[in-house]
């Protein structure tokens, strides 16, 4: 099917401007069995790719108009695809490899071609492909398979305690209690995993919306409030922002800020919690200035050989009542996600206070970057 559009995912998509070039592609894939579809330019190989997503797509860097760099740009950028391998094929004996792979390359290869080598690469290219599907057909099964069962206890439970199938003493309340606690927080912590999983993987579509962050932080500090007063721990909101809003995803930075806000309560024996909103100069050559949230505490804080990997996933911290090490990871996927930035400060003793920088609106920033 050489040259035709497959309807099938599984064929391999060669572009290149020059038909030996491309014929030469077709005759060692074809040798191993592949379907292969041609296109002659990056415009023609995207609308193939949106129409009907291939296996792997075998990309020359050096084409008229729009070139293997921008069309590798192009499919990573889009986020309703799946992962789909990118092989480059380029002539320059010094291509610029670190580009190539900072647009989201996976592999590359030089001309002339050598059938054998690109046969290899492909190969080897698509027992990647299958590795990754197989991980998201897992975790999609994953999410159905635990989900189901844990909010289905959750439900029930809560139905035995409210006496709903016979009278419930103290005892076994406080037993259900219990059980109604540990199995929320494994929803929980299943529930951060696959949101940490959807942005690994690219996956995550935002909902850029405008509303107004104090009012939004105010609701975070009134849903705390409780476990803070339990610990006679104070909550304060300072604000210097005028009426502007925020355009971001209202949802995902409501989990960022609930992580942290909690995180303070739990980790503070004593005193206060204080978020800040104020307006600050970019971090780059920005006319409009941007946001600065700051969560502190006066809690215990952090000593400086764990800071430098507090963000990383999966490192969870010496304290007792540390998670499971992905809640800082994902807050900063979200903020990076709005190109803004998430820092930390710390001293033993001294509290903590975490910094997040945002656009006022970052759906402008990578028009402005490129």
């Amino acid at each position: 099917m050489s040259g035709i559009f497959a309807n099938k995912s599984n064929y391999i998509l060669a572009v290149d401007d020059i038909p030996d070039n491309l014929f030469l592609i077709e005759l060692a894939l074809e040798q191993e069995g592949h379907q292969v579809v041609s296109a002659s330019d990056g415009r023609t190989a995207l609308a193939h790719i949106e129409k009907s997503p291939p296996a792997l797509v075998v990309l020359d860097v050096m084409m008229p108009r729009m070139d293997g760099y921008e069309v590798t740009r192009r499919i990573r950028q889009n986020p309703a695809l799946p992962f789909i391998p990118i092989l480059l094929i380029t002539a320059h004996e010094h291509s610029d490899v670190v580009r190539g792979l900072d647009v989201g390359a996976d592999e590359f290869i030089r001309k002339p071609v050598k059938v054998d080598e690109l046969q290899a690469r492909v190969r080897s290219l698509l027992r990647l492909k299958q590795s990754i599907d197989q991980r998201e057909n897992f975790v999609s099964c994953l999410t159905h398979d635990l989900r189901t069962p844990l909010v289905a206890a959750d439900r029930m439970l809560s139905l035995i305690r409210q006496g709903r199938f016979g009278q419930v003493n103290g005892e076994i309340e406080s037993a259900l209690g219990t059980v109604i606690s540990s199995n929320q927080n494994l929803l929980e912590m299943l529930n951060t995993l696959l949101e940490v999983y959807c942005y690994d993987i690219g996956q995550k579509v935002l909902s850029f919306i405008r509303f107004n962050l104090p009012e939004l932080v105010q609701e975070i500090l009134q849903e705390l409030s409780p476990l803070a007063l339990e610990k006679g721990i104070e909550l304060r909101l300072h604000s210097q922002l005028p009426a502007e809003e925020l355009v971001a995803d209202r949802l995902e930075l409501r989990r960022v800020l609930t992580n942290l806000v909690g995180n303070a309560i739990k980790f503070t024996e004593v005193g206060y919690i204080e978020v800040s909103l104020a307006l600050v100069d970019a971090p780059q050559s920005f006319s409009e200035p941007w946001l600065e949230i700051a969560i502190a505490d006066t809690g215990a804080g952090i000593a400086p050989e764990d800071q430098q990997w507090l963000f990383e996933q999966f490192r969870k911290g010496k304290h007792k009542r540390s998670g499971s090490g992905l809640g800082l990871y994902l807050c900063r996927q979200i903020v990076q996600s709005h190109h803004g930035e998430i820092q930390v400060s710390s001293q033993l003793g001294q509290g903590t206070t975490f910094t997040i920088l945002l656009p006022q609106n970052p759906t402008t920033v990578p028009k402005l970057l490129s």
